[in-house]
């Protein structure tokens, strides 16, 4: 891609109706990462992630203590900042869907899909989950004979007999089909995409896009007979109800590229690179968010990667059942980029994967405080006592080089696949690599004989070292969209300014950075070592689930 390419990566926006888990946030810190990535390649980068506010569970949570709905979200939609923020989390827009400017968007889109014949008033009578709306009859679980969503277990299902308007998602199977089949790269990973597929050939119904009753929600912008809800006055007819929370929901995507208002914009923006979604989601993007978008006259995004679910003992993590990670608690004790580059090395990115905190704190020691942290701390050190802070020059030996060079390649095929863990990965084979070049040549050893005397030593010793000076610039430009603020002190530490910005924008193209001996020749002194990322105890600081 060049240096001039744009890219827009949004998430999932999430229920701001509690407070977020580390799971909630999961595939927010894997988007950041992304983004970051291709800011430093220079690509011109749009991060969206927000949250979604018009359920009918906040309603009724907000109800059940005595607040109005957008109260209720406001201090909900303040607990996700405040998460997000820790963990460093930059999206160029946070949106939220009670935004003026999406109200103006889902109302379009309604008006858009009307004019093209494909929504219709009917008669809906089943399955309604409050966190997820209608449900197939296919698509609930009876559990010790009651009737649960698969998705939302510990929430209660109402029976509901509501006059709706209706989308012809059947209008769109043909077309769904041919997309998936012409667009393998459509939606991954490839097991998902024949999920996915295996469901549309099984045949699509129409469904639901507004609700009958209550108010929080945007207005259903037209009457059953087609005409406008809205008065002369301004306000909208409650008789004609509001926008089903997913049809809502969805749209946040061309919200934040500009639709309708901004039509160069959107038409910069549009469509979408990359939708970062959770498993229990994808048939919302990847079978009617596409017809949503070709009955409003707009292209499908070109990507949607679904992800698994962060599991413990077994049990998807989650809120309700009070076995999840608080993400302030994980911060606090592992720090901002330890806690990014944990969740993201322990947690696979195209699977359900087992974590617990046990293993979170052996992973941040074990890759973090002696692999990497003990690398750079020591080759600091050394090249400190043994050349009085001269940063030592690259050497001609190609081993590392070589390493390099294989490791950066696969890290970049692992990021461009959003395979995260996988990445990390191939960038701690070097980290491997660099440890063990130390155990072999032992520079103290070299040094002992320099200060004897030996010049074939001091030369070997200035080699080596330098070869680990450049590992460690080198990996740690690499990581620095996974760890933001540990990569510019590492490079202070190793003589080095650090071009980018606190979100990655800025600086040179990272390509060029990433070279091995990119910047050869230049003199420069090493700074005292510093140690950034302490050691844990397995027992401290454990975040409070629940």
């Amino acid at each position: 891609m060049s240096p001039a390419a744009r890219y827009y990566i949004t998430t999932a926006i999430a229920y701001a109706n509690n407070r977020p888990g580390l799971h909630t946030l999961f595939e927010v810190i894997g988007a950041d990462v992304i983004a970051r990535w291709h800011r430093m390649k220079g690509d011109e980068t749009r991060f969206l992630t927000g949250t979604d506010e018009h359920s009918v569970n906040i309603a009724q949570r907000a109800a059940e203590l005595g607040k109005e709905p957008l109260e209720f979200a406001n201090e909900n939609v303040a607990l996700f900042r405040g998460a997000e923020d820790a963990l460093l989390i930059s999206p160029d827009r946070f949106i939220r869907t009670i935004d003026p400017d999406h109200v103006k968007a889902v109302q379009e889109m309604v008006r858009r899909a009307h004019a093209n014949g494909d929504i219709y008033v009917g008669t809906y009578e089943g399955w309604y989950c409050p966190a997820e709306g209608f449900k197939a009859p296919s698509d609930v679980v009876e559990t010790s004979g009651v009737t649960r969503c698969p998705n939302h277990p510990t929430v209660t299902l109402e029976w509901l007999s509501e006059h709706n308007w209706f989308f012809r998602l059947s209008a769109y199977q043909e077309r769904l089909e041919r997309h998936f089949e012409e667009h393998p790269e459509f939606a991954q990973p490839d097991y998902r995409r024949n999920e996915m597929l295996g469901f549309i050939r099984g045949g699509l119904e129409d469904f639901s896009i507004s609700r009958a009753v209550g108010t929080w929600g945007i207005p259903f912008p037209i009457m059953p007979d087609g005409s406008s809800s809205q008065r002369a006055d301004g306000s909208w007819d409650p008789d004609a109800g509001t926008v089903y929370v997913w049809y809502d929901a969805l749209i946040n995507y061309v919200t934040g590229a500009g639709f309708p208002d901004d039509p160069a914009g959107f038409a910069h923006w549009w469509p979408a690179d990359l939708h970062v979604i959770g498993k229990d989601i994808a048939r919302f993007h990847t079978i009617y968010w596409p017809a949503m978008l070709w009955s409003a006259g707009l292209e499908a995004p070109r990507h949607v990667w679904i992800h698994g679910f962060l599991l413990t003992q077994g049990e998807r993590m989650s809120k309700s059942l009070g076995n999840f990670l608080d993400p302030i608690d994980v911060v606090r004790a592992l720090g901002a980029d330890g806690a990014r580059y944990v969740t993201l090395r322990e947690v696979a990115f195209d699977k359900d994967t087992e974590v617990s905190w046990d293993s979170f704190v052996r992973r941040y020691n074990a890759d973090l405080a002696n692999d990497f942290g003990n690398l750079l701390n020591r080759t600091i050190s050394m090249a400190n006592r043994y050349f009085d802070g001269e940063r030592p020059a690259v050497g001609p030996d190609a081993g590392l080089a070589r390493v390099w060079g294989e490791a950066l390649a696969s890290y970049q095929d692992r990021l461009a696949g959003c395979l995260l863990h996988d990445a990390l990965c191939a960038l701690w084979d070097v980290v491997g690599a660099a440890n063990r070049l130390v155990d072999a040549e032992q520079p103290w050893t070299l040094a002992k004989a320099m200060k004897a005397g030996d010049e074939a030593a001091g030369v070997k010793l200035r080699a080596v070292l330098g070869d680990l000076v450049e590992a460690c610039r080198l990996i740690s430009l690499a990581v620095a969209p996974f760890m933001p603020t540990a990569a510019p002190r590492a490079l202070t530490q190793l003589g080095y300014a650090y071009p980018y910005g606190p979100d990655g924008n800025g600086g040179p193209a990272l390509a060029d950075e990433l070279r091995w001996g990119a910047h050869a020749g230049e003199a420069g002194r090493l700074a005292t070592a510093e140690p950034l990322f302490p050691r844990l105890e397995t027992e401290a600081a454990t975040p409070a689930a629940g």
